[in-house]
Parts: C-alpha cells; structure tokens; sequence
C-alpha cells in the first residue's frame, strides 16, 4: 500500500494550535468568496476583474474546497493564499491591458507547446530547449509575481527571483520528499497550469487539494476557451518588455483541450512525449499524494490513484484520437520517446513508487489505454 508522508513536528504543532483556536482565526473558517474579492481589490487598489468567464470555476473550486478538501488550518492557509493571488493576479493583467494596449497588440507568433503527459520526461525536455537563447520559457519566479512586468536589462537579477525561492524553500521545508519526485526552482521553467490558475481552470488545483467535483467539471465539461484567452494575454504582458524569437509551453493539461489549444495558438509547433501511462499515472498519484499532504491530514493514495488513472487515461487516448482525425498536420508535431534511465532529481533522493502499490487492477487498466499504447507503439514498462 503507497504510503502518505509525515509533516515534520512543527507543522503538525501548528495546525494542532490552530485547531483549538477554531473559529478566532480565519483558518478554522470557510473560504469566502465576497470576502477573496474584496481582499484582493483592497490589495490591489483595484476593482474590474475582467471577464466574468472566470467565476464558473471560481465558484466550483471555492464549494470543493470547503465541501470536499479536508483541509487542515495549514491547508486553507495555503489555499486561501493562492486564491487570493490568482485574484490579485486578475486583476492586475487586466488593468495592465487596458492601461497599455500594445502589450495586447503583440501577437504570440509559433510557440513551442509540450503536451506530453506529466512524468514523461516534459520537465527536463523543457528546461533543456530554455538553452537555446531564442526561446523564451516562462520562469516560475515571473508567473508567480509578474507584476510589474519583467524587464530584459534585469530579467536574470530581478528581486522577485529571491522572495520566490525563498517560498518555495518552505515548502521544501513542509514536505521535503517531494524535492526527491520534482524539482522546483524560481528560475526554473513553469507550467501553463501555473498561468491558467488566473482563469480558475487548471489542473494544479486538482493535483494540490482533493478537490473531484471541481477536477471533474475541469477535465470533463468545462469550456477551455476563456483560460486560452487569459493565457494569451499573460504571456503578452511577460514578452512585452522581454521579449524573445519565441515561447517554448508546457503542460499536461493541453491533452484534454486539443482543439481549443489549436484554436487559440493556430500556428504552434507542438511536441508530445511519450512513456507508458499505467508508468506515469503511478507517478503521478505518489507525487499528487506527497502534494496533498500538506494541506490535508486525510489523504487517500488508492482513492487519488483511481482519480488520476481515468484522468490520465482520458488525457492520452484523446491524443491518439486527435492524430487519427487530422488535428494536426504532420509536419506541425513531433514525438518523443521517454529517454531518460537516470533523472537529476535523485541527488534529493530517489523517487519510489510501485503501479501495485495503489490497489488497481493492472489489466484492466491496460486495456483502457490501449488505444494510446497501439497508436503510438507505446512500449509497457509494468
């Protein structure tokens, strides 16, 4: 059975402490949505939050959170500080585009978009193409606080670049094992999820929180144009005063919305890699499991498992489907086979994780994503 990580004594005394306050404080209280609002516009001087296409998931996301999330006084810290951002963030991209409207007049011209599925060698593919000094990655440090916009002259020294690891050293500090599954850094590549989170469709809420109701409506019937429209508009405010020849993306969760990817971004080159799904379902429930740790005291690896594997599932098969209904033209993708047998992240320790551990049916599963596995020759590596 896959194990859930123990918080260090600290944090486990904190949320004891701030259990027993209950109520006094705002940890032991429900997430409110009058009261994010008008935090982030009191924050940010601010009142117009754009398009009103974002509150569909806001609303989702704030019932699963308080209904269906568990969270520990930790965990609704860390929620509520996020959401918070993401509003703030809102906010901020649209009074930036109104105030400045070149920043929306500059096209996002041929991206390079990743859309393999997560733990399929995506991270390292990324971090590897930031190389070439005509492509333009966006930094976790500037999709985190991108505000103002990042500068070329001070893009390597910026101040942000600190004050976002040091965040992200905390986290290390709450859950150290998960250095050991994916490696964070404030200058390293992010993730589209990270930028969508603005729009309140994204993937990371779901891998972060148990949160279904709000994950099913995302992967299952949500309309992924708005987030496209916001992520477009982000990444123009990021090259408007640091530009580059080109945007090279990521993310797992284009997988599910192909042609509303395509639709927003119609001359991409894209890059899909590949690797055993049943490999990297069984990955990613370990690290969604060390992830959820954090915020919650009830976390249930098979449960999570279950979730991700029809997910995963889901997310691969519609790439094989797009491929066989002409989506993309031949020359606008390229594959790429799962290469790595050593990954850098051991040298935080190794990452261990068994598709057995989490109590599913191995031949089941494998017939469900056989129509990924035979389009693609996919080798099995279970």
């Amino acid at each position: 059975m896959a194990s859930v990580p123990v918080l260090p004594i600290g944090i486990r005394a904190l949320n004891r402490t701030l259990r027993l306050l209950g109520g006094l404080t705002p940890y032991g209280r429900l997430l409110s949505s009058d009261r994010l609002h008008r935090l982030a516009s009191k924050q940010t001087g601010l009142m117009d939050f754009g398009s009103p296409s974002y509150r569909v998931g806001f609303d989702k996301l704030l019932g699963s959170l308080n209904e269906e999330a568990r969270l520990t006084p930790l965990g609704r810290l860390i929620a509520t500080e996020e959401v918070l951002t993401a509003l703030k963030n809102r906010l901020q991209l649209e009074a930036h585009h109104q105030q400045y409207p070149d920043i929306g007049a500059a096209p996002i011209r041929r991206p390079i978009i990743m859309i393999g599925m997560g733990r399929s060698g995506t991270t390292i593919l990324h971090e590897l193409l930031a190389l070439d000094p005509a492509n333009r990655i966006p930094a976790t440090w500037e999709v985190d606080m991108p505000f103002p916009a990042p500068e070329k002259s001070t893009y390597d020294t910026d101040p942000r670049i600190d004050i976002i690891q040091k965040r992200l050293d905390r986290t290390d500090s709450i859950i150290p094992d998960f250095k050991s599954i994916h490696r964070m850094g404030a200058r390293l590549p992010q993730e589209c999820v990270r930028i969508t989170t603005g729009e309140f469709a994204s993937m990371i809420f779901g891998c972060t929180y148990e949160v279904p109701s709000y994950s099913n409506w995302l992967l299952e019937e949500a309309d992924a144009a708005p987030a496209y429209d916001y992520h477009r508009r982000f990444l123009q405010l990021l090259q408007w005063k640091c530009p580059a020849e080109r945007w090279v993306l990521k993310s797992p969760g284009h997988l599910w919305t192909l042609p509303q990817m395509l639709a927003a971004y119609p001359d991409a080159r894209l890059i899909q890699t590949h690797r055993d799904p049943l490999k990297t379902a069984s990955s990613l429930s370990s690290l969604i499991t060390t992830l959820r740790a954090m915020g919650s005291d009830d976390v249930d690896p098979p449960a999570i498992a279950k979730q991700w594997i029809r997910w995963n599932t889901a997310g691969v098969n519609a790439s094989a489907r797009a491929r066989q209904e002409g989506l993309f033209t031949p020359d606008q993708i390229i594959d790429v086979s799962f290469y790595l047998s050593v990954h850098t992240a051991e040298q935080h320790g190794v990452h261990h994780y068994d598709f057995h551990d989490f109590g599913l049916d191995l031949a089941e599963e494998r017939e469900r994503v056989r129509p990924y596995q035979e389009y693609f020759d996919v080798p099995a590596e279970i």
